[in-house]
């Protein structure tokens, strides 16, 4: 646990120096932050910064029963909301399922799946007919992913992860983040920037997320059971909660290109 100062005159002069009366002042204010200290520590917030969370967050594939209380859920998406959008349109819009009706969707998707009932997405989410190196990147992710489960791609692993991700991979919270028809890329960005920022937040709290647009290839039971209205398309789910460390599925990370493949720095010295 972190270790917490609460001025600085107390340590340097010692009792004699300060007042009764500001000695038990100060002393109050050293146990309510040394209590504070111990509550950051509950929720994993002592020492978090922001390059750790970053560095932490993965795309949890499997989650333990654990709830998330709406009030922790609540304050995410309420800090979450200071993320950047272009011309601060903050076009996102979030529906949250957890309990009952989160296991009625789930249930709902299952049987579809088990009748081999499929919907056409609003939106194609990988490019048509990917190119390299973007093909080699997507195919390492997914033969990863079936390395983890314990079958391959042949052997029907597609149909099992399918099904562990439409039903959240089994996290107690299913998010669903949408926004109007009209909109354009610049405004799907800005939702990708809301969804970053929610999962860096949740990291920080101990949680953990996967964020799944393949929950694009459902927009008409999503849209059906959320009561969407017809101005807003969805654009991708997210699981949230605990993560079951002991699963195969959360023990490999996939891996980032190094620096310079992707970024070109003009103008700096000895670069």
């Amino acid at each position: 646990m972190r270790e917490v100062s609460v001025g600085s005159s107390w340590c340097a002069h010692g009792p004699r120096d300060i007042d009764p009366a500001a000695k038990r002042l100060h002393i109050a204010f050293s146990i309510l932050a040394s209590c504070s200290a111990r509550i950051l520590d509950c929720h994993g917030l002592d020492s978090m910064n922001v390059t750790e969370a970053v560095l932490k967050r993965q795309a949890i594939r499997a989650f333990r029963p654990d709830p998330v209380s709406g009030d922790v859920v609540r304050s995410l998406l309420e800090t979450a909301r200071h993320a950047p959008s272009g011309g601060n349109l903050q076009p996102w819009r979030i529906y949250v399922l957890s309990g009952a009706p989160l296991n009625a969707f789930v249930a709902e998707i299952a049987d579809k799946l088990s009748r081999n009932e499929r919907e056409t997405p609003e939106y194609d989410i990988y490019p048509r007919n990917l190119w390299e190196p973007l093909r080699s990147r997507r195919s390492k992710a997914g033969e990863q992913r079936y390395h983890a489960l314990g079958i391959g791609r042949e052997a029907n692993g597609q149909a099992i992860l399918e099904e562990h991700n439409f039903r959240f991979f089994g996290a107690p919270a299913g998010l669903f983040f949408c926004l109007d028809r009209r909109v354009g890329p610049p405004q799907w960005s800005d939702v990708g920037m809301y969804m970053q920022t929610l999962m860096l937040l949740a990291t920080e709290r101990g949680l953990a997320t996967c964020p799944q647009e393949v929950w694009a290839y459902w927009p008409k039971t999503i849209r059906r059971f959320l009561e969407l209205p017809d101005d807003l398309m969805l654009f991708a789910g997210m699981s949230l909660g605990y993560a079951d460390e002991t699963s195969p599925m959360n023990g490999y990370r996939t891996s980032r290109e190094d620096l310079d493949t992707f970024a070109t720095m003009i103008g700096f010295d000895g670069l």
